[in-house]
Protein backbone atom coordinates (compact mmCIF):
# COMPACT_ATOMS: atom_id res chain seq x y z
CA UNK A 1 0.00 0.00 0.00
CA UNK A 2 1.30 3.44 -0.96
CA UNK A 3 1.69 6.04 1.77
CA UNK A 4 3.30 9.44 2.10
CA UNK A 5 6.28 9.42 4.46
CA UNK A 6 9.19 11.63 5.36
CA UNK A 7 12.67 10.61 4.27
CA UNK A 8 13.48 9.57 7.83
CA UNK A 9 10.44 7.29 7.94
CA UNK A 10 11.37 5.84 4.54
CA UNK A 11 14.82 4.90 5.89
CA UNK A 12 13.20 2.92 8.71
CA UNK A 13 10.66 1.28 6.41
CA UNK A 14 13.45 0.22 4.03
CA UNK A 15 15.43 -1.27 6.91
CA UNK A 16 12.35 -3.24 7.94
CA UNK A 17 11.91 -4.37 4.31
CA UNK A 18 15.42 -5.83 4.42
CA UNK A 19 14.70 -7.75 7.61
CA UNK A 20 16.90 -5.52 9.76
CA UNK A 21 16.06 -5.84 13.45
CA UNK A 22 19.29 -4.51 14.98
CA UNK A 23 21.25 -1.32 14.23
CA UNK A 24 24.28 0.28 15.86
CA UNK A 25 24.57 4.06 15.96
CA UNK A 26 25.33 7.30 17.73
CA UNK A 27 22.92 10.24 17.34
CA UNK A 28 23.72 13.81 16.37
CA UNK A 29 22.01 16.87 14.96
CA UNK A 30 21.99 16.00 11.26
CA UNK A 31 20.60 12.51 11.81
CA UNK A 32 18.04 13.32 14.52
CA UNK A 33 15.06 12.98 12.17
CA UNK A 34 16.03 9.37 11.52
CA UNK A 35 16.43 8.79 15.26
CA UNK A 36 12.97 10.22 15.89
CA UNK A 37 11.55 7.78 13.33
CA UNK A 38 13.60 4.94 14.81
CA UNK A 39 12.20 5.72 18.27
CA UNK A 40 8.69 5.20 16.93
CA UNK A 41 9.70 1.71 15.74
CA UNK A 42 11.77 0.67 18.72
CA UNK A 43 9.64 -2.46 19.17
CA UNK A 44 10.72 -3.61 15.68
CA UNK A 45 14.32 -2.42 15.42
CA UNK A 46 16.69 -2.67 18.37
CA UNK A 47 19.10 0.24 18.53
CA UNK A 48 22.43 -0.38 20.28
CA UNK A 49 24.27 2.74 21.43
CA UNK A 50 28.09 2.52 21.57
CA UNK A 51 30.27 5.08 23.34
CA UNK A 52 31.72 6.24 20.00
CA UNK A 53 30.77 5.97 16.31
CA UNK A 54 33.81 3.79 15.64
CA UNK A 55 32.27 1.24 17.96
CA UNK A 56 29.08 1.31 15.88
CA UNK A 57 30.97 0.44 12.69
CA UNK A 58 32.96 -2.33 14.36
CA UNK A 59 29.81 -3.70 16.00
CA UNK A 60 27.97 -3.77 12.66
CA UNK A 61 30.97 -5.61 11.22
CA UNK A 62 30.99 -8.14 14.04
CA UNK A 63 27.23 -8.58 13.84
CA UNK A 64 27.47 -9.36 10.12
CA UNK A 65 30.23 -11.92 10.72
CA UNK A 66 28.31 -13.62 13.53
CA UNK A 67 24.88 -13.71 11.89
CA UNK A 68 25.53 -13.74 8.15
CA UNK A 69 23.19 -10.76 7.80
CA UNK A 70 24.09 -7.26 6.62
CA UNK A 71 25.25 -5.11 9.53
CA UNK A 72 23.87 -1.57 9.79
CA UNK A 73 25.44 1.45 11.49
CA UNK A 74 24.26 5.06 11.78
CA UNK A 75 26.20 8.27 12.30
CA UNK A 76 25.66 12.01 12.04
CA UNK A 77 27.54 14.50 9.88
CA UNK A 78 31.18 15.60 10.12
CA UNK A 79 33.09 13.85 12.90
CA UNK A 80 30.28 11.36 13.38
CA UNK A 81 30.71 10.15 9.81
CA UNK A 82 34.51 10.19 9.82
CA UNK A 83 34.57 8.18 13.05
CA UNK A 84 33.09 5.27 11.07
CA UNK A 85 36.07 5.08 8.71
CA UNK A 86 38.20 2.49 10.53
CA UNK A 87 35.27 0.12 10.93
CA UNK A 88 34.27 0.54 7.29
CA UNK A 89 37.87 -0.10 6.20
CA UNK A 90 37.96 -3.26 8.32
CA UNK A 91 34.79 -4.55 6.68
CA UNK A 92 36.20 -3.73 3.25
CA UNK A 93 39.49 -5.54 3.82
CA UNK A 94 37.74 -8.61 5.24
CA UNK A 95 34.81 -8.61 2.75
CA UNK A 96 32.06 -8.16 5.34
CA UNK A 97 28.64 -6.81 4.25
CA UNK A 98 27.63 -3.66 6.12
CA UNK A 99 25.53 -0.61 5.21
CA UNK A 100 26.64 2.63 6.84
CA UNK A 101 24.00 5.37 6.86
CA UNK A 102 25.20 8.91 7.54
CA UNK A 103 23.50 12.27 7.35
CA UNK A 104 25.11 15.43 6.03
CA UNK A 105 24.20 19.09 6.13
CA UNK A 106 21.22 20.31 4.12
CA UNK A 107 21.59 20.32 0.34
CA UNK A 108 21.64 24.13 0.23
CA UNK A 109 24.64 24.17 2.59
CA UNK A 110 26.81 21.67 0.70
CA UNK A 111 30.09 23.06 -0.62
CA UNK A 112 30.04 26.08 1.70
CA UNK A 113 32.25 24.81 4.53
CA UNK A 114 29.15 24.55 6.65
CA UNK A 115 29.23 23.40 10.26
CA UNK A 116 30.19 19.70 10.34
CA UNK A 117 30.02 19.39 6.56
CA UNK A 118 32.31 16.64 5.23
CA UNK A 119 32.66 14.81 1.95
CA UNK A 120 32.25 11.38 3.53
CA UNK A 121 31.52 9.80 0.15
CA UNK A 122 34.88 10.99 -1.13
CA UNK A 123 36.67 9.89 2.02
CA UNK A 124 35.22 6.37 1.90
CA UNK A 125 35.44 5.81 -1.85
CA UNK A 126 38.59 3.62 -1.59
CA UNK A 127 37.17 1.53 1.27
CA UNK A 128 33.62 0.78 0.11
CA UNK A 129 32.18 -1.33 -2.66
CA UNK A 130 30.04 1.68 -3.52
CA UNK A 131 28.71 4.80 -1.87
CA UNK A 132 25.75 7.07 -2.52
CA UNK A 133 24.84 10.69 -1.83
CA UNK A 134 21.07 11.21 -1.61
CA UNK A 135 19.85 14.76 -2.29
CA UNK A 136 16.29 13.93 -3.39
CA UNK A 137 13.82 12.12 -1.16
CA UNK A 138 12.29 10.44 -4.23
CA UNK A 139 15.54 8.51 -4.74
CA UNK A 140 15.99 7.47 -1.12
CA UNK A 141 14.18 4.12 -1.03
CA UNK A 142 15.75 2.98 -4.30
CA UNK A 143 19.24 3.85 -3.05
CA UNK A 144 18.88 2.05 0.29
CA UNK A 145 17.54 -1.06 -1.40
CA UNK A 146 20.41 -0.96 -3.88
CA UNK A 147 22.93 -0.54 -1.06
CA UNK A 148 21.82 -3.82 0.53
CA UNK A 149 22.04 -5.68 -2.78
CA UNK A 150 25.55 -4.39 -3.47
CA UNK A 151 26.74 -5.21 0.06
CA UNK A 152 25.65 -8.85 -0.35
CA UNK A 153 26.39 -9.52 -4.02
CA UNK A 154 29.50 -11.38 -5.17
CA UNK A 155 32.36 -10.53 -2.86
CA UNK A 156 30.59 -8.88 0.10
CA UNK A 157 31.63 -5.53 1.49
CA UNK A 158 30.56 -2.19 2.95
CA UNK A 159 28.32 0.37 1.25
CA UNK A 160 27.81 3.92 2.50
CA UNK A 161 24.65 6.00 2.04
CA UNK A 162 25.03 9.70 2.85
CA UNK A 163 21.72 11.57 3.13
CA UNK A 164 21.39 15.33 3.31
CA UNK A 165 19.40 16.54 6.31
CA UNK A 166 16.61 18.13 4.26
CA UNK A 167 15.92 14.79 2.57
CA UNK A 168 15.11 13.25 5.96
CA UNK A 169 12.38 15.85 6.54
CA UNK A 170 11.02 16.07 3.00
CA UNK A 171 8.16 13.74 2.05
CA UNK A 172 7.16 11.54 -0.86
CA UNK A 173 5.08 8.47 -1.61
CA UNK A 174 6.57 5.22 -0.34
CA UNK A 175 5.62 1.77 -1.62
CA UNK A 176 6.71 -1.44 0.07
CA UNK A 177 8.91 -3.72 -2.02
CA UNK A 178 9.91 -7.28 -1.30
CA UNK A 179 13.72 -7.46 -0.91
CA UNK A 180 15.51 -8.32 -4.13
CA UNK A 181 16.88 -11.85 -4.29
CA UNK A 182 20.67 -11.76 -4.52
CA UNK A 183 21.76 -14.39 -7.04
CA UNK A 184 25.01 -16.27 -6.57
CA UNK A 185 27.71 -15.11 -8.99
CA UNK A 186 28.03 -17.82 -11.65
CA UNK A 187 28.41 -16.00 -14.98
CA UNK A 188 32.19 -16.52 -15.15
CA UNK A 189 32.21 -20.21 -14.25
CA UNK A 190 33.32 -21.86 -17.50
CA UNK A 191 33.42 -25.51 -18.53
CA UNK A 192 37.06 -25.15 -19.53
CA UNK A 193 38.08 -23.81 -16.11
CA UNK A 194 36.14 -26.56 -14.32
CA UNK A 195 37.74 -29.28 -16.44
CA UNK A 196 41.25 -27.88 -15.90
CA UNK A 197 40.73 -27.83 -12.13
CA UNK A 198 39.25 -31.34 -12.07
CA UNK A 199 42.11 -32.72 -14.20
CA UNK A 200 44.70 -31.34 -11.78
CA UNK A 201 42.81 -32.64 -8.74
CA UNK A 202 42.59 -36.15 -10.22
CA UNK A 203 46.28 -36.12 -11.15
CA UNK A 204 47.56 -35.03 -7.71
CA UNK A 205 49.29 -37.49 -5.39
CA UNK A 206 49.74 -35.11 -2.45
CA UNK A 207 46.88 -32.56 -2.53
CA UNK A 208 46.31 -29.94 0.16
CA UNK A 209 43.30 -27.66 0.68
CA UNK A 210 43.57 -24.06 1.92
CA UNK A 211 40.30 -22.52 3.09
CA UNK A 212 39.88 -18.74 3.33
CA UNK A 213 37.19 -16.25 4.24
CA UNK A 214 35.45 -16.66 0.89
CA UNK A 215 34.16 -20.02 2.08
CA UNK A 216 32.50 -18.27 5.01
CA UNK A 217 31.02 -15.54 2.80
CA UNK A 218 29.66 -18.15 0.38
CA UNK A 219 28.21 -20.32 3.16
CA UNK A 220 30.09 -23.23 1.59
CA UNK A 221 30.67 -25.20 4.81
CA UNK A 222 29.07 -28.42 3.63
CA UNK A 223 30.61 -28.26 0.16
CA UNK A 224 34.15 -27.71 1.50
CA UNK A 225 33.82 -30.64 3.89
CA UNK A 226 32.36 -32.88 1.18
CA UNK A 227 35.20 -31.98 -1.18
CA UNK A 228 37.87 -32.74 1.43
CA UNK A 229 36.30 -36.07 2.29
CA UNK A 230 35.88 -37.02 -1.37
CA UNK A 231 39.48 -36.33 -2.39
CA UNK A 232 40.91 -37.29 1.02
CA UNK A 233 43.19 -34.27 1.36
CA UNK A 234 44.42 -32.45 4.47
CA UNK A 235 42.87 -29.07 5.17
CA UNK A 236 44.48 -25.88 6.43
CA UNK A 237 42.83 -22.51 6.82
CA UNK A 238 43.54 -18.82 7.13
CA UNK A 239 42.37 -16.76 10.10
CA UNK A 240 39.39 -15.60 8.03
CA UNK A 241 38.52 -19.16 7.05
CA UNK A 242 38.53 -20.65 10.54
CA UNK A 243 35.39 -22.54 11.46
CA UNK A 244 34.50 -23.73 7.97
CA UNK A 245 36.22 -27.07 8.50
CA UNK A 246 35.73 -28.97 11.75
CA UNK A 247 38.79 -28.55 13.95
CA UNK A 248 38.31 -32.08 15.34
CA UNK A 249 38.37 -33.71 11.91
CA UNK A 250 41.48 -35.87 11.31
CA UNK A 251 42.01 -34.10 7.96
CA UNK A 252 42.33 -30.70 9.65
CA UNK A 253 45.86 -29.41 10.30
CA UNK A 254 45.25 -25.85 11.54
CA UNK A 255 46.14 -22.40 10.31
CA UNK A 256 48.89 -21.74 7.81
CA UNK A 257 51.42 -18.89 7.71
CA UNK A 258 53.35 -16.96 10.31
CA UNK A 259 50.84 -17.85 13.04
CA UNK A 260 50.13 -21.29 11.61
CA UNK A 261 50.97 -24.81 12.68
CA UNK A 262 54.16 -26.59 11.68
CA UNK A 263 52.09 -29.33 10.09
CA UNK A 264 50.19 -26.94 7.82
CA UNK A 265 53.31 -25.02 6.83
CA UNK A 266 55.40 -28.13 6.21
CA UNK A 267 52.51 -29.82 4.43
CA UNK A 268 51.92 -26.96 2.01
CA UNK A 269 55.65 -26.85 1.32
CA UNK A 270 55.63 -30.55 0.41
CA UNK A 271 52.28 -30.92 -1.40
CA UNK A 272 52.06 -31.30 -5.19
CA UNK A 273 48.68 -29.58 -5.50
CA UNK A 274 47.25 -26.73 -3.44
CA UNK A 275 43.52 -26.06 -3.83
CA UNK A 276 42.83 -22.54 -2.56
CA UNK A 277 39.24 -21.64 -1.68
CA UNK A 278 38.40 -17.98 -1.22
CA UNK A 279 41.78 -16.92 0.17
CA UNK A 280 43.74 -13.82 -0.87
CA UNK A 281 47.30 -15.10 -0.29
CA UNK A 282 47.99 -12.55 2.45
CA UNK A 283 51.64 -11.88 3.27
CA UNK A 284 50.96 -13.36 6.71
CA UNK A 285 50.03 -16.60 5.00
CA UNK A 286 52.66 -16.76 2.26
CA UNK A 287 55.70 -14.96 3.68
CA UNK A 288 57.89 -14.60 0.58
CA UNK A 289 55.22 -15.23 -2.05
CA UNK A 290 57.81 -16.45 -4.58
CA UNK A 291 58.65 -19.35 -2.24
CA UNK A 292 55.11 -20.27 -1.22
CA UNK A 293 54.06 -23.87 -1.98
CA UNK A 294 57.25 -24.33 -4.07
CA UNK A 295 56.49 -27.91 -5.16
CA UNK A 296 52.80 -27.47 -5.89
CA UNK A 297 50.55 -26.65 -8.75
CA UNK A 298 47.98 -24.17 -7.46
CA UNK A 299 44.25 -24.17 -8.24
CA UNK A 300 42.38 -21.09 -7.03
CA UNK A 301 38.62 -20.79 -6.57
CA UNK A 302 37.44 -17.21 -5.99
CA UNK A 303 34.37 -15.09 -6.63
CA UNK A 304 36.56 -12.05 -7.35
CA UNK A 305 38.58 -12.24 -10.59
CA UNK A 306 40.88 -9.51 -9.27
CA UNK A 307 42.28 -12.00 -6.74
CA UNK A 308 43.55 -14.38 -9.43
CA UNK A 309 47.35 -14.07 -9.79
CA UNK A 310 47.33 -10.94 -7.60
CA UNK A 311 49.82 -12.12 -4.98
CA UNK A 312 50.71 -15.64 -6.13
CA UNK A 313 50.69 -17.01 -9.68
CA UNK A 314 48.30 -19.93 -10.07
CA UNK A 315 48.09 -22.78 -12.57
CA UNK A 316 44.30 -23.06 -12.81
CA UNK A 317 41.35 -21.03 -11.60
CA UNK A 318 37.59 -21.07 -11.41
CA UNK A 319 35.90 -17.69 -10.94
CA UNK A 320 32.51 -17.75 -9.27
CA UNK A 321 30.59 -18.30 -6.09
CA UNK A 322 32.45 -20.98 -4.13
CA UNK A 323 29.34 -22.88 -3.06
CA UNK A 324 28.26 -23.26 -6.70
CA UNK A 325 31.79 -24.07 -7.92
CA UNK A 326 32.28 -26.83 -5.35
CA UNK A 327 28.86 -28.34 -6.01
CA UNK A 328 29.76 -28.65 -9.69
CA UNK A 329 33.18 -30.12 -8.94
CA UNK A 330 31.98 -32.49 -6.21
CA UNK A 331 29.37 -33.89 -8.60
CA UNK A 332 32.06 -34.82 -11.13
CA UNK A 333 34.65 -36.32 -8.82
CA UNK A 334 34.80 -39.94 -7.76
CA UNK A 335 36.09 -40.75 -4.26
CA UNK A 336 39.89 -40.71 -4.11
CA UNK A 337 42.51 -42.16 -1.77
CA UNK A 338 45.81 -40.63 -0.64
CA UNK A 339 46.63 -42.95 2.26
CA UNK A 340 50.39 -42.57 2.09
CA UNK A 341 50.14 -38.77 2.00
CA UNK A 342 47.63 -38.65 4.87
CA UNK A 343 49.82 -40.97 6.91
CA UNK A 344 52.73 -38.56 6.38
CA UNK A 345 50.56 -35.64 7.55
CA UNK A 346 49.32 -37.59 10.57
CA UNK A 347 52.90 -38.26 11.64
CA UNK A 348 53.67 -34.54 11.38
CA UNK A 349 50.65 -33.71 13.54
CA UNK A 350 51.84 -36.24 16.10
CA UNK A 351 55.37 -34.83 16.04
CA UNK A 352 54.25 -31.19 16.28
CA UNK A 353 51.05 -31.19 18.39
CA UNK A 354 49.19 -28.06 19.41
CA UNK A 355 49.75 -28.12 23.16
CA UNK A 356 50.29 -25.90 26.16
CA UNK A 357 51.39 -26.33 29.74
CA UNK A 358 48.52 -27.33 31.98
CA UNK A 359 50.22 -25.98 35.12
CA UNK A 360 50.30 -22.38 33.83
CA UNK A 361 47.64 -19.82 32.98
CA UNK A 362 47.73 -19.56 29.17
CA UNK A 363 45.56 -17.97 26.50
CA UNK A 364 44.72 -21.28 24.77
CA UNK A 365 43.94 -22.84 28.13
CA UNK A 366 41.50 -20.08 29.05
CA UNK A 367 39.70 -20.24 25.70
CA UNK A 368 39.56 -24.03 25.74
CA UNK A 369 38.09 -23.94 29.25
CA UNK A 370 35.42 -21.41 28.26
CA UNK A 371 34.56 -23.50 25.22
CA UNK A 372 34.27 -26.64 27.33
CA UNK A 373 32.06 -25.20 30.08
CA UNK A 374 29.75 -23.54 27.51
CA UNK A 375 29.45 -26.76 25.48
CA UNK A 376 30.96 -25.00 22.47
CA UNK A 377 28.00 -22.62 22.16
CA UNK A 378 29.72 -19.41 23.30
CA UNK A 379 30.98 -16.78 20.86
CA UNK A 380 34.47 -16.03 22.18
CA UNK A 381 36.20 -12.89 20.99
CA UNK A 382 39.69 -11.61 21.68
CA UNK A 383 41.74 -8.50 21.18
CA UNK A 384 44.20 -8.64 18.27
CA UNK A 385 47.79 -9.79 18.61
CA UNK A 386 49.53 -13.06 19.28
CA UNK A 387 46.91 -14.22 21.81
CA UNK A 388 44.28 -13.99 19.06
CA UNK A 389 46.01 -16.81 17.24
Amino acid sequence: MDKTLTGAEIVIECLKEQGVNTVFGYPGGAILNIYDALYRHQDEIWHILPSHEQGAAHAADGYARATGKVGVCLATSGPGATNLVTGIATAYMDSVPIVAITCNVATSLLGKDSFQEIDIAGITMPITKHNFIVKDVHNLAKVIRRAFVIAKTGRPGPVLVDITKDVTSNSCVYSYQKPEEVPRKTSRITEKDLENAIYMIRKAKKPYILVGGGAVASDAWEEVRAFAQKIQAPVADTLMGKGVFNGDDPLYTGMVGMHGTKTSNFGITQCDLLVVMGARFSDRVTGDSTKFAPNAKIVQFDVDAAEINKNVDVDARVIGDLKVVLRKINARLDPMKHDEWLDQIAKMKEKYPLSYRKDLLTGPGVIETIDRITDGDAIITTDVGQHQM
